[in-house]
Formats: structure tokens, sequence, C-alpha cells
């Protein structure tokens, strides 16, 4: 697999510095021979590895490793590694990971509504209605998991990252539409994004280019609204990409029947691994970020993010979960993945995991403060030995989560015994659920 690695001591974009990295690419001898430690971790335990190294195309395996090293103000200094190279352009289905870039563009949504309404009581727990007006839509009155008995734009943000909610990412999706959604995420950088359907609703055109009316209340009672959405409909064309290997597969099962062809994806969401990395760098990093590039966030939306990010289930108040149900790593793969367990003491892990197809995704900021550890680590991994999509037959639980779980252990192993000039101080993330 080819491999490379880039250094920047400031975000400038995704796959920033790769040209400095192209030798690397054309030459596999330079790849061997560069110190990328993502090839020398994988190659040095071939127990655990050497399945995933001998067939790369049928795993279609993509990681991206990003050390951390902090200088004398604490300011913190980004080298990249990927593993993969030749998959880095590859088509790969996000499923649930596209919610987090969601959820930081609704409440920048939100917060610009609040300015354009010079605040008149709208906040992102502000109580809402969400009524419909196309086939398909659904209406929602009420939220008995809130506090409140409804729905709310940090309610539906909360569910989406403590166990990763459909039909939260459904709403935020309807909230911001999905032309705004896609345009949002441009503007910040991320061209290699195509957001395009709801979730687990068999969402697909014309639908997924309708969006629900919304209206939110000042109080729980819904007598005095604050702001009202009209219905909406985009009606533009979705980002076209050029991306490789759209169809996938041998065949598929539709309506429990088997269908002799490749599943197109050309018509489903898909955003680039670095992209991931990027939003999630954007969230727990944004002073490294030229002001154009930042998500128009304040303080506390950045840090509400990253306490439901990094929040295990069973410490959420509201919602509540079952610690039986949604285990301590119920949505932490790096690291922690299958079976249920706690994740290793003192790590504290913000991410946004995907699972669906048989592709299995984690983007995650990984930190043990105790240790003076940080990195930012994300993988995909499709497992689906018979080639067949939607049957169920997945090898999740044989090979995906153990893969996810051995990189993160291999890599936070490394990251133990690297060497830092400047201990980090990493305060700022230890944020009290």
């Amino acid at each position: 697999m080819k491999t490379t690695r880039w250094c920047q001591s400031r975000w400038w974009g995704p796959f920033c510095g790769l040209i400095v990295g192209l030798n690397v690419l054309a030459n596999p001898m330079a790849a061997a021979q560069s110190g990328n430690p993502l090839r020398r971790l994988l190659h040095a335990d071939t127990a655990r590895f050497g399945r995933i190294l001998r067939a790369p195309d049928q795993y279609r395996v993509q990681i991206i490793y990003t050390q951390i090293n902090r200088d004398a103000q604490n300011k913190p200094h980004f080298c990249s590694y990927t593993y993969g190279g030749q998959n880095l352009r590859r088509y790969f289905y996000p499923a649930s990971t596209v919610k987090l870039p969601a959820a930081a563009v609704a409440l920048e949504k939100l917060r610009s509504l609040r300015t354009q309404l010079d605040g008149h009581g709208l906040t992102s727990e502000s109580p809402m209605r969400i009524d419909s007006a196309f086939a398909g839509q659904t209406r929602v009155d009420w939220d008995s998991t809130n506090t409140t008995l409804r729905p709310s734009i940090a309610h539906y943000v909360r569910k989406v990252l403590l166990v990763s909610d459909n039909d939260a990412y459904n709403r935020l999706y309807e909230f911001v539409g999905p032309g705004p959604l896609n345009a949002a995420l441009q503007a910040r950088g991320y061209r290699r994004v195509r957001l395009m359907h709801r979730l687990s609703v068999g969402d697909k055109e014309p639908g997924s280019r309708h969006t629900n009316p919304i209206t939110f209340f000042a109080d729980s009672s819904l007598k005095t609204p604050v702001y009202q959405q009209k219905a909406g409909f985009f009606a533009g064309a979705w980002p076209q990409l050029d991306l490789k290997g759209e169809k996938i597969g041998q065949g598929y099962m539709q309506d429990d029947k088997p269908i002799q062809e490749p599943l197109d994806f050309s018509t489903k969401n898909y955003i680039s691994l670095a992209d991931l990395q990027g939003v999630l760098r954007a969230i727990m990093f944004p002073e490294s970020l030229p002001a154009k590039r930042r998500f128009q966030l304040a303080a506390a939306d950045y840090q509400f993010l990253r306490q439901y990010m990094s929040m295990l289930p069973r410490e959420s108040k509201a919602p509540r979960y079952d610690s039986l149900e949604y285990p301590d790593n119920y949505a932490k793969f790096l690291l922690a993945g299958s079976p249920a367990g706690p994740l290793p003491p003192g790590v504290r892990i913000f991410n946004k995991i995907g699972q669906a197809y048989g592709f299995l995704i984690d983007n995650a900021y990984i930190m043990d403060e105790t240790r003076g550890v940080e990195f930012l680590l994300s993988a995909v991994i499709y497992t689906n030995a018979d080639g067949i999509l939607n049957d169920d037959q997945y090898e999740y639980d044989a090979i995906g989560f153990p893969f996810m779980r051995d990189l993160g252990q291999a890599v936070y192993q490394h990251e133990l015994k690297r060497t830092r000039r400047n201990r980090p101080d990493l305060s700022q993330f230890k944020e009290a659920p």
C-alpha cells in the first residue's frame, strides 16, 4: 500500500502539503524509507494486521494519523501520515460520520438566525415543531427524552453525538437543507463532500430535495413562535465528484430479492476521509484555522460539541441510556471497539463513527491528559466477504471491530513512547459532562 506524509503548523486545507509527498506516492521504495510510523506499526504486527495488509483491495483500508506537537506557547503543530494512498480517492459509504459536519452547520445556522433576529429568544434549546409538507415526511411535536418533552436542535445534536441517532440527523438535515449544507461545507474548504439524503428511511429524489416546515417557540407549550421556516426545496445540482469505485459488490438484496449487479452508490452520501478529519480538527482546534475556514460558532458551541462527542452514553442525564444496551465503547471503534467494555483508563475520545453496507469508519481525536498524549486518527475498513450488500452478512465482529481496536491501540502505544519537546496542556478539553 502506498503511504504519504505532510506536516504543517496551520491547517490550510484537506491534503495541504500533499505536493511534499508526491515523490513518496510515486515511489514505493521512498515510502518504505520515509519514516511513516503507520507503515512501521502495521507491518511490525502481522499477527493482527497481516490479513488486511495482504488484501488491500478487498478491505479498502484508508487511514490518516495526525501527530500533534505543541510549541512553548502550547499551540498545536500537525504532521499527518496516511496509509492506503491508492484508496484515498476511492469511494466509501460514510454512514453516520456525516452527522458531525451536519451538527456543526446546524449550530452555525442557528447562530446566524439568532443574529438576524437580534436574539428574540431563539437558542439551540428552543422548542420546535416539525411539520410535513411532502410525501414521506413525518411530523414531530414531542420528544420524551428531553426534559422539556419537546424537540430542539441542541437535543438532536446530543442524540447524534451520544448514540448516533439517525432520526436526529434527519431533523438536522431538514433544518439546514441539503443545498445550504453542502454549500456551507464547501465554503469552509471541504470540497470532497456530497450530502444528499436522510438516513435509514429510504430517502431518495425527489423527497431528498424537499425539507419540512419548522417552527421554533419561546415556550414548551408551543404558543409563542419566535421563528418559522417554510418547507424548502433544493433545485440545484448535487456536488459532482470524481470518485473511483462507486459501484460496489457483486450483488445486493432489494425487498428480499437478490439483484445480480453491483450496488451503485453515486446517488448516496460521501465525504472524504481527509475532509472528515478536517471537520473534526476544525471543531477541536479552530484557532489553528484562518478565519474563513472556521465554523462561525461561539466558544459555547464548540464546548457543547466537544462535550457530547466525548461523553459516554451512561454519563448523559437527558437523554438517558441504559449502559447494558449502550456500553462505554458503543460508538468508540478505535482503541476500544467490540466487545462491550470500558475505555482504557485515563483516555477520552472525541469522535464520530459510521457503520453501514460493510463499511466501518471512525474519526477521532484521542487524548490522555495524565500521560500527555493526543493525536487524530481516522480510518475506514470494508468487510463483506460474500460481495453481497444489504444481506446483513458483514464481518464487523470478526474483522472490522478488531482492526479498529488494534489500530487505535497500536497508535496509542506509539504515542506513549514518542518524544515530545513540550508536554501538551490539555486542560481545555477536560470538560466535565
